[in-house]
């Protein structure tokens, strides 16, 4: 193997759960050229990333599927030893199946994976132990690695961590209080009585996109927080990263700020709302905590990425989530 593709246009989150991917193949292909294939506006994740060699980009803002073809073309330029797909819509499989590359892995939910050369079951329910989403990510490259296992990770560099030490002179928290999705998202009203019950003189840093600066700030000037700071839209995701990794706790919905405190094995405490983590989608650092109502909901969990809307009108699986478990994961 001297070059290697991976696929991930999906989220944010996903690109990142797909990192251990990256770190098996450069063990075990140590002088292989890995390039990675990702949705724009996520590109700064792999910033100098030490074992990527090329970033590819396709912006889907406007012509999105002229930009597609160009990337099919320069893929196949490439003539790749392997191409491992972990996106399972059809626009991945089509630069899959037409990459000429002799190794077309992905997962069988892909529309066009009868032109894979290896497809792998993609299995998701609620039962207890199923496979968390890095190690079915892994099951594709089962074939060409007898690496098996690894963690999810990013590499903030000095100058990532160089811009938030300014943060860093006392002790803090991280809170990234939104979601792409309603019911993913613990609310206003929860997180406000939540930061009601800290000392004043802990410092709490906001995180999120700069369309999360508005929630962000409703949530400081509501709960009348005094040492509370909004870093919305300030920082890149690498700067927090760096950020949440000498956290006193970092606070998140089930969403890709999860996925960030795990790739540096920070201190994680993860909301759930309307989803569970027994979809396979949890926290993986060492020191993470899961917040979840402890009413029985027959409705929960309503869905795998969540809703615009409560479905059944009340939202208990967020409301009824006692503030107390966040607490309760500072002093742990």
């Amino acid at each position: 193997m001297e070059k290697i593709l991976i696929i991930q246009t999906a989220s944010l989150g996903d690109v990142v759960l797909a990192t251990p991917i990256i770190e098996c193949l450069s063990e075990e292909y140590p002088n292989a050229k890995i390039d990675f294939l990702l949705k724009y506006g996520y590109q700064d994740i792999f910033k100098q990333h030490p074992k990527l060699h090329n970033i590819f980009i396709w912006d889907k803002r406007e012509k999105k599927y002229a930009r597609l073809w160009e990337l099919i073309n320069i893929v196949r330029e490439n003539n790749y030893d392997a191409v491992i797909n972990v996106q399972r819509f059809a626009s991945t499989g089509l630069v899959t199946a037409l990459s000429r590359s002799g190794i077309r892995i992905g997962f069988d939910k892909n529309p066009l994976s009868l032109f894979f050369t290896q497809r792998v079951k993609h299995w998701i329910g609620t039962e207890k132990n199923l496979p968390h989403e890095t190690e079915r990510n892994l099951e594709l490259i089962k074939s060409i690695s007898n690496c098996h296992e690894a963690k999810m990770k990013l590499y903030p560099q000095d100058h990532d961590y160089a811009k938030v030490s300014q943060y860093k002179t006392s002790e803090y928290i991280t809170i990234a209080p939104a979601s792409l999705w309603f019911t993913k998202q613990f609310p206003v009203e929860k997180w406000i009585e939540f930061i009601s019950t800290l000392d004043q003189n802990i410092r709490i840093y906001f995180l999120g996109s700069s369309k999360e600066k508005q929630i962000c700030e409703e949530i400081i000037n509501r709960s009348g927080h005094k040492n509370s700071l909004s870093l919305a839209g300030t920082l890149s995701f690498l700067e927090s990263a760096a950020l949440m990794k000498d956290a006193q706790m970092n606070y998140m919905n089930d969403s890709a700020p999860m996925h960030f405190a795990s790739a540096v094995n920070a201190k994680t405490c993860v909301i759930y709302c309307s989803t569970v983590p027994e979809f396979g989608f949890g926290p993986r650092a060492d020191n993470a905590v899961i917040v979840q109502t402890h009413k029985e909901l027959s409705c929960k969990p309503c869905g795998l990425h969540g809703h615009m809307a409560c479905p059944q009108k009340h939202f208990d699986c967020a409301f009824t989530i006692d503030v107390k478990q966040l607490t309760d994961s500072l002093e742990s």
